[in-house]
């Protein structure tokens, strides 16, 4: 979450007695720490005939991983029976034909490949580790991406052929540990500050970077390339045939810092809408590059005074939408006994209304309730209004509870269903604040003024929005979303989606709902449930070809039944989407769950007879990753 390049100035309050002695421990316990190293430098014999800096280099890296080993113990968190598909799998040598189909891949379903990202840490799960600093804990979004991609190829006889694959996105920092066989990077995100600060110094000091680069949050396609990225590092071109990791994305150098999840198309141009947040200044930065790929066009310092951790990045015909919610990366706050990541409730939050090309004097700042929102199903402009539509919560799953706090309880009451049947969540009790929910925010460019308003009731909470892709940045009527299951995901600790929905933006809700009574002015809300303990992520809409309306397409998503432990993607079809889905792909291997999906539309009936050479006879051996590259 934070460049490896820190330049702090702290401005700490001491009225607080329990500052200055945690900052007066850690400056203790790391000089008494380093004594015995101290001594073994100095007894060290010295070669002229070597690269004296290289060897000091090498033999300083020695001495701290020496230290870390000694002084850093590493320790697995266990999962609950509840959260065994929250655990990571080991990664195919070779992609697999699935033919366990039930149903029809509709004969107009785009030959394609549907690809969702997550966490799938390296060494079998997230770690904390404990020394004479504290405790400090890798959290739920951690842990090293892993790419599951399915591969729908139509044959001219009209068969389809599918094929799974999966594999890890070897980032630099994976490739290291790997190499290492072990954990290396100390968890530096949560836990006591002062284990917190160390473990940013020794992943510094070792390897260049303070934490992993973990590229598991989202998959995004521009200019003909695929891309994983995650919010703490700048994202990796994939080779979406074999899943290969190409190389970091920079554009050409002119971007040195990470990307926000959800880059966003521009409409009209094809432009791409980027953001990146850092931990110190300047914390969020805009950019804009070219339709090809090749151009940084457009770069600006909103200059925030704080770093809002913001996920999403919103566009319109002419604007760029930013998302300031006190949700925050803080390292003065860090440094002064505090967490690093934190949600202040009660805090300012505000929409920013940027001009494409604009800079931070350009931006019209819009104060609305305080709310964490991390996803935007769409940006439009309506005459005088720019709208966003988004997952609106009270509180952040992010980080987490405090650390002497128990999570998987702290986690369990705010997964909790709300007891609210008026449609307000404003005021629900402070264990249900968590509840991510459809919303709307009108802001008036020309007065001022704006509007809110909650777009559907309590019935279910929601989020991992999408749309019509053709649609980003203009008027649409329909949005889809992950209906998590809250009886689950309060019983596991963990949040589990057990459905989707689909929002009519023009039509209002009549009648009842399941629970509750509908609310005037909620939008009509249509709900596919999955079978009963099955649970989806990565959702993505499908459009037809050719499609004459907007919701002439399908949803498409990974599931998995945690009663027979087989996972399965579903097919649904947008127009009918209450039906039974028309195709349920069974895996030949568990899925474990994850975060974004997308579906990339392309022609794949060469590259499945390389992926998979029994399906070409004139192919006698399998086909290395590098061959299939140099095709592409």
């Amino acid at each position: 979450m934070a460049s490896s390049r820190l330049q702090v100035h702290v401005h700490c309050s001491f009225q607080k007695s329990s500052i200055s002695p945690d900052l007066d421990h850690f400056k203790a316990t790391l000089s008494s720490a380093f004594k015995p190293f101290l001594r073994e430098i100095q007894q060290l014999p010295l070669r002229i005939d070597v690269d004296v800096s290289k060897a000091v280099k090498n033999t300083s890296v020695k001495l701290l991983d020496a230290f870390v080993d000694s002084v850093f113990e590493f320790v697995d968190q266990p999962l609950l029976p509840s959260q065994s598909n929250f655990a990571p799998v080991h990664e195919l040598r070779e992609a697999v034909q699935v033919t366990n189909i039930q149903g029809e891949i509709p004969d107009d379903f785009p030959d394609g490949v549907y690809i969702r990202n997550g966490p799938n840490p390296l060494f079998g799960a997230l770690t904390s580790t404990s020394s004479m600093f504290g405790r400090s804990n890798h959290i739920w979004i951690e842990g090293e991406g892993m790419l599951h991609a399915l591969y729908f190829s139509k044959g001219l006889d009209g068969s389809w052929t599918v094929v799974y694959n999966n594999g890890h996105v070897e980032t630099e920092t994976f490739k290291l540990e790997k190499q290492r066989n072990k954990p290396s990077f100390l968890p530096a995100i949560e836990g006591d500050s002062p284990a917190v600060l160390s473990a940013y110094l020794f992943n510094l000091l070792r390897f260049g970077e303070i934490n992993k680069q973990i590229s598991n949050t989202n998959v995004f396609e521009h200019a003909g390339k695929t891309y994983s990225i995650a919010e703490n590092h700048k994202p990796q071109e994939i080779n979406i045939i074999t899943l290969e990791t190409l190389h970091d994305w920079d554009v050409n150098g002119a971007w040195n810092r990470p990307f926000s999840s959800h880059p966003k198309k521009a409409p009209g141009t094809g432009e791409l809408v980027i953001m990146g947040i850092n931990a110190t200044k300047p914390f969020v930065e805009v950019g804009v590059i070219s339709a090809d790929g090749k151009k940084l066009l457009h770069r600006a310092d909103l200059k925030l005074n704080r770093c809002s951790l913001c996920h999403e990045i919103g566009v319109t015909l002419r604007y760029n939408v930013f998302m300031d919610h006190p949700l925050t990366i803080d390292l003065n706050r860090l440094v002064c006994g505090g967490q690093l990541v934190k949600y202040e409730k009660g805090g300012d939050a505000r929409i920013g209304i940027m001009p494409r090309y604009g800079d931070a004097d350009s931006i019209q700042w819009f104060k609305v309730k305080p709310n964490c929102t991390f996803h935007l199903f769409n940006c439009f402009e309506d005459g005088d209004e720019v709208v966003v539509w988004g997952c609106r919560a009270l509180d952040s799953l992010i980080p987490g509870p405090d650390p002497e706090k128990n999570k998987f309880e702290w986690f369990s009451k705010k997964f909790r269903p709300v007891k609210s049947t008026e449609g307000s969540i404003d005021a629900v009790s402070e264990d249900q604040l968590i509840f991510p929910r459809p919303y709307e925010w009108r802001m008036n460019m020309r007065t001022g003024d704006i509007k809110e308003r909650n777009l559907a009731g309590t019935e279910f909470p929601m989020d991992f929005p999408m749309i019509n892709g053709a649609f980003i940045g203009v008027k649409n009527k329909y949005g889809y979303c992950q209906v998590r299951d809250c009886i689950a995901s309060s019983a596991s600790g963990m949040a589990k989606y057990g459905g989707l929905a689909k929002l009519y933006f023009e039509d209002q809700n009549a009648g009842f709902s399941l629970r509750e009574k509908q609310v005037e002015g909620l939008l009509k809300v249509e709900y596919h449930m999955f079978e009963e303990n099955t649970f989806g992520t990565g959702a993505a809409f499908v459009p037809k070809e050719g499609g004459a309306e907007e919701d002439d397409g399908w949803v498409i998503t990974f599931v998995h039944n945690e009663d027979t432990n087989i996972s399965q993607v579903l097919i649904i079809e947008a127009k009918n989407f209450s039906s039974e889905p028309v195709a349920k792909i069974t895996l030949p291997f568990r899925v474990p769950y994850g975060f974004h999906g997308a579906f990339r539309p392309m022609q794949l009936q060469n590259e499945i007879m390389m992926i998979i050479p029994s399906l070409n006879p004139k192919i006698s051996k399998p086909i290395s990753r590098s061959y299939v590259q140099n095709r592409n």
